[in-house]
């Protein structure tokens, strides 16, 4: 299974964790950026991310600081379906329930061990379809909604 991992600088070191930890497993993974410690900009990276994951068909995990941000800018890319999560049990859900296609963390929030464990959670479930798949495919069918 093919991986896109990306994060900014304030997610630099828990995606490092984590890109090393998906190599170890044997996942084909491929790492967007961030690569130092400086400033940057998350939409940019998300943006990247985001369109490698709807081009290949593979998943992605983003992180920043709070995995906030970047679940945010996701969310705004159509057939992006994007995950925020700090518990396992959630992860496994937004896969099973909801089929997300990008996982959201925070390495500010979420310790390195937890992270992982998310990371194969996540990695490890697989959507349910059945009465979940009506509801993914109505949130497929937004263009926009105004409120």
């Amino acid at each position: 299974m093919k991986i896109i991992i990306g994060s900014d600088h304030g997610g630099l070191l828990l995606k490092d964790k984590i890109f090393q930890h998906l190599k170890d497993k044997g996942y084909d993974v491929d790492d967007v950026g961030t690569y130092s410690a400086m400033s940057c900009d998350y939409p940019v990276i998300a943006k990247e991310l985001t369109t490698k994951v709807l081009d290949s068909s593979c998943l992605g995990i983003l992180v920043c600081g709070t995995g906030i941000g970047m679940s945010i800018y996701a969310n705004k890319v159509k057939g992006i379906r994007a995950a925020h999560c700090t518990d396992t049990f959630s992860a496994r859900l937004s896969r099973q329930h909801n089929d997300s296609n990008v996982l959201c963390l925070g390495e500010r929030i979420t310790g390195f061990g937890l992270a992982l464990d998310i990371v194969d959670e996540w990695l490890n479930a697989t959507f349910e379809g059945g009465r979940h798949k009506r509801r993914v495919d109505m949130i497929n069918e937004l263009d926009e909604v105004k409120g």
